[in-house]
């Protein structure tokens, strides 16, 4: 995802918890961080391609952070060893969840978005962004950090743990910008999930922003155009 302008600075870093991850920066001395987590079974090149699309050099230099989640079997893809932030048991998404997974999952997560106020990015100028299991992760994350971010763009995804997250989420973020798209025909998170996660997170005060498309699961042109615009906004200095 990214503005306009050449892009600077493409890395692979060692982060927190032994992730590792691709960094973009659209221009130097970057003023925002988008932290954006693939699905399952990609990695972080899955979304790169973004930084082309998005315009964003309105709000300042951006930095992409695109982590990889670590390899490990996934039950419902017969035990095959595969990048994962948690592991899934079977179609049900919400009936047998991995808690341990996706809390091990989220500390990585959360020291990144740490590791980015250390180098001098402000939480209100972080969104935590995800597509599918990475949505799944960006959500969990971003409700329970314990300073306000910017906000919270899901793609293709749910709110895992649902029943836990009122108890658990931060008083600093409620009422954050969340951003939910979601494909009418998604077979892999349906849309009811989706829905559900919308309505969930509205009930306990979060500014949810929700599309649905006519897509799969995936991510189209459209998708694309509404993020950009609601990125141009939570970030707007």
């Amino acid at each position: 995802m990214a503005g306009s302008g050449p892009l600077r600075a493409r890395a692979t870093l060692k982060a927190a918890m032994s992730l590792h991850a691709i960094e973009v920066e659209t221009g130097p001395a970057p003023t925002a961080t988008i932290l954006l987590m693939h699905g399952l079974g990609a990695d972080g090149n899955d979304f790169v391609s973004f930084c082309d699309e998005l315009k964003l050099s309105t709000v300042g230099p951006v930095r992409f952070v695109f982590p990889n989640a670590p390899v490990m079997p996934v039950t419902i893809n017969g035990g095959y060893r595969m990048p994962a932030w948690y592991d899934i048991v079977g179609a049900d998404l919400t009936s047998s969840e991995d808690e341990a997974g996706l809390r091990r999952s989220q500390q990585a997560i959360d020291a990144m978005i740490e590791r980015e106020k250390a180098r001098g990015i402000p939480a209100n100028r972080i969104v935590v962004a995800g597509f599918s299991q990475g949505c799944a992760m960006a959500l969990m994350t971003g409700v329970r950090h314990k300073e306000k971010l910017a906000g919270i763009a899901g793609l293709s995804g749910y709110l895992p743990l649902a029943g836990l997250t009122a108890s658990e989420l931060h008083a600093a973020n409620t009422g954050l910008p969340v951003f939910i798209g979601h494909g009418v025909h998604d077979p892999v998170v349906p849309l009811a999930a989706g829905a559900a996660s919308r309505d969930a997170l509205k009930l306990m005060g979060y500014d949810v922003e929700w599309h649905q498309y006519p897509m799969e699961h995936s991510v189209c042109a459209q998708e694309v155009a509404d993020l950009n615009r609601w990125l141009l906004k939570v970030l707007a200095r």
